[in-house]
């Protein structure tokens, strides 16, 4: 990893900007654009050609589609169903950032920024709606509840919710990389000591299990968690 440690490296730099210099662009910042572009074009393909019986790859995503409705009508309640294009979107995205370290690129939730980004969007919604459901005095009314000297903890509490959330979202998957990268490195090391070669024959096949359980299937359930959680935030504002 060199001297960047475990953190994202700088892809490349965009030089000579006006008035600005060079702007350093992250790892994190072109995979994330990676899989935005991926997103879109896939979003394009699937809706190009519409079939009122549908098949193939049309049926999955329409399964999936009803899928994400149900969950957040069943989370969120029938008035808040209008969540489910967002909720879909940030299940989508947050997945497919937590398992793209099975194509060889850092997961952009290994960075602390687009959790935390990702949390505040959550902290600032769950406020926005809770004030526009309840109204201002109603939202505010609620920190004084059960007791009115809890505001101060009601206020910290509400404060902690983005943190915990960001906080747990790169934990978990940096955790992970971290200790894939660790993994490879004494992979590496233990074939030149025990069979003289320089090529890294331990690191075929022995490092697939624990990359099914960090990048898939902790991957996938962090997402889910992410996305339930945030679900339960915005609703109980709203309620």
């Amino acid at each position: 990893m060199g001297s960047e440690g475990f953190g994202p490296r700088i892809a490349f730099t965009i030089q000579n900007i006006p008035g600005i210099g060079d702007i350093p662009v992250s790892e994190t910042v072109t995979v994330t654009w990676l899989i935005i572009a991926v997103l879109f074009v896939f979003s394009i393909i699937v809706t190009r050609n519409m079939k009122k019986e549908p098949k193939g790859l049309q049926l999955v995503v329409e399964q999936l589609v009803s899928t994400i409705n149900n969950l957040t009508k069943q989370n969120m309640g029938e008035r808040n169903y209008a969540w489910a294009p967002y909720v879909g979107t940030l299940l989508l995205f947050i997945g497919i950032s937590n398992i793209i370290g099975l194509l060889g690129f850092r997961p952009p939730t290994a960075d602390l920024n687009t959790t935390m980004c990702l949390s505040i969007t959550t902290f600032v919604l769950t406020q926005v709606f809770g004030v526009k459901s309840k109204g201002l005095g109603g939202y505010t009314k609620g920190f004084l509840q059960p007791m009115p000297f809890l505001l101060p903890l009601n206020i910290v509490g509400e404060l902690a919710n983005p943190i915990s959330l960001g906080f747990r979202l790169f934990g978990n998957i940096s955790a992970g990389v971290i200790i894939m990268s660790l993994l490879y490195g004494a992979l590496g090391s233990f074939t030149e000591m025990l069979f003289g070669l320089t090529v890294p024959l331990l690191q075929a096949g022995i490092p697939a299990v624990l990359h099914i359980y960090f990048d898939l299937f902790a991957g996938l359930l962090q997402s889910f968690i992410f996305t339930m959680l945030t679900m339960v935030f915005i609703s109980g504002a709203m309620e």
